[in-house]
């Protein structure tokens, strides 16, 4: 077997699976927007009655699920929440993984770093009565809260990404800063950060796509407030009797939008950080 014929049929292979992968996702996202502007009345129990197009295109089902979701006030505190975390993970995650990633060396900075990694294989489950209490007696039981234990919660992953990517910064620029005459701290705000853009913007998209679809930490900490996110307001449209997908669809196409706009900005430096964090 020659290596063209080796090479075209990696290339079938590659197109097969792309075909497949993308079908994936088109067919859930042709089958939101279908169901989000079609009445109950259309939703019949056949296949085709569920894969046909709408009657009529119109806007009802969007202005009922922002009535019933409260939506302004529920976006406000999705727009909160996610972008005090992303800032906040940032900063501090990146620092971190920069304290850690370049001392591994140690005994003591690598077992505190294998400790914060350790975190990601602790399941939610596990503590979530124990936060409630804890955040409860706080005072806790808030945006605030729920900002602190999206930080903590998403560490363990951003200081791996972090402490991975300064591998392919070169020690020789911060030897340079300090031959100049620059403080480790100096080194880093005005060097180093700025050279990890890339992986600030794919620990931001990842960060921001967590929290923003997270239910279950507002859920449990903001539990009998008025402070509801986008997929706690969602919850609105499931009964014991049911669930009003028409409206549930329409609103989750709403609570995808701003979202959908931040990975597109983000795109190109999440590109970058993939392929700089592959290559030595």
């Amino acid at each position: 077997m020659t290596k063209t014929s080796v090479a075209m049929k990696a290339n079938k292979t590659a197109m097969i699976l792309l075909v497949l992968g993308l079908l994936t996702i088109i067919f859930p996202l042709y089958m939101t927007v279908v169901i989000a502007f079609k009445q109950p009345s259309e939703m019949t129990n056949s296949i085709s009655g569920i894969l046909s197009l709408p009657k009529s295109w119109n806007l009802d089902n969007f202005r009922e699920a922002m009535q019933v979701t409260d939506f302004w006030n529920s976006l406000k505190n999705s727009l909160l929440i996610t972008g005090v975390t992303v800032v906040v993970s940032v900063l501090i995650h990146s620092l971190m993984g920069y304290a850690l990633g370049r001392n591994k060396k140690s005994k003591f900075y690598n077992f505190v770093y294998l400790f914060i990694v350790s975190g990601m294989f602790v399941p939610f489950a596990i503590l979530m009565m124990p936060l409630a209490k804890q955040t409860a007696e706080l005072g806790l039981a808030n945006w605030a809260g729920v900002i602190i234990l999206y930080v903590v919660f998403y560490m363990p992953m951003n200081v791996l990404l972090y402490s991975g990517y300064l591998v392919n910064i070169p020690m020789a620029l911060e030897e340079a800063a300090r031959v100049d005459g620059a403080s480790t701290w100096r080194t880093y705000w005005t060097i180093i950060f700025p050279i990890m853009r890339p992986m600030h913007a794919t620990v931001a998209v990842l960060t921001a796509l967590a929290v923003w679809n997270d239910v279950m930490t507002p859920l449990v900490i903001m539990a009998g407030t008025s402070q509801n996110t986008l997929p706690l307001a969602q919850l609105n449209f499931q009964s014991q009797f049911g669930t009003n997908y028409n409206l549930a669809f329409a609103s989750y196409l709403l609570s995808l939008i701003p979202i959908l706009v931040f990975y597109i900005i983000c795109q190109k430096q999440i590109l970058n950080g993939v392929v700089n964090g592959a290559v030595k």
